[in-house]
């Protein structure tokens, strides 16, 4: 099924990754810092996105780390990606963080393009993934807007009320629809 060799530097990376997560769950240290290592610039990106200033996005990534602490024993990785599930728990912790805070970022999404980093961005990462490959495979089964606003929402970190006012549907339709093309992509991948 999958494409990707069991030795090319994208499974060994992800090896690599899973087995840090897993020595995080055991509370290690030292594996924390692995996984910080491996993944700060990414999930920074994603944070740099959803707030557009630096200096809240770096506060955000002290309690993205602290919850990845916290939760990495209930990362399993026969069922996921790591950096998947670090990308998910990340978006959805900024977001809580940002909706706590009350306001709403001020910079355009378009400035996040100017972060130092040189590795691919989630989906590019999601394509090149051999295991990940069905869910790209499932998201272009979804109609066209849908599967749009699946990769605004889930890969570029943007609220479903901010993916709603640049779309110029009702909220509550965004999340209907949403809803619907999840339920959608999770009979095609079962």
């Amino acid at each position: 099924m999958s494409s990707e060799s069991p030795q090319s530097p994208a499974s060994l990376e992800r090896a690599a990754l899973s087995v840090a997560l897993v020595r995080v769950g055991n509370q290690d240290r030292a594996a924390l810092q692995e996984v910080y290592r491996r993944t700060s610039r990414k999930l920074f990106g994603i944070c740099l996105r959803i707030f557009g200033e630096r200096a809240d996005a770096e506060d955000a990534m002290q309690e993205v780390y602290l919850t990845i602490w916290h939760r990495a024993g209930s990362f399993d990785p026969a069922r996921g990606n790591p950096i998947t599930w670090l990308a998910t728990l990340t978006r959805n912790r900024a977001i809580d963080i940002l909706r706590a805070s009350g306001r709403r970022p001020t910079a355009p999404i378009e400035l996040a393009d100017n972060v130092a980093d040189d590795r691919p961005d989630a989906e590019t990462v999601l394509i090149s993934q051999g295991d990940d490959a069905r869910i790209v495979g499932c998201i272009e089964t979804l109609a066209k807007s849908d599967a749009t606003m699946i990769r605004i929402a889930f890969f570029e970190g943007t609220t479903y009320a901010d993916l709603a006012e640049r779309i110029t549907l009702p909220l509550g339709t965004v999340k209907s629809r949403i809803r619907r093309a999840l339920l959608k992509l999770r009979e095609c991948l079962s």
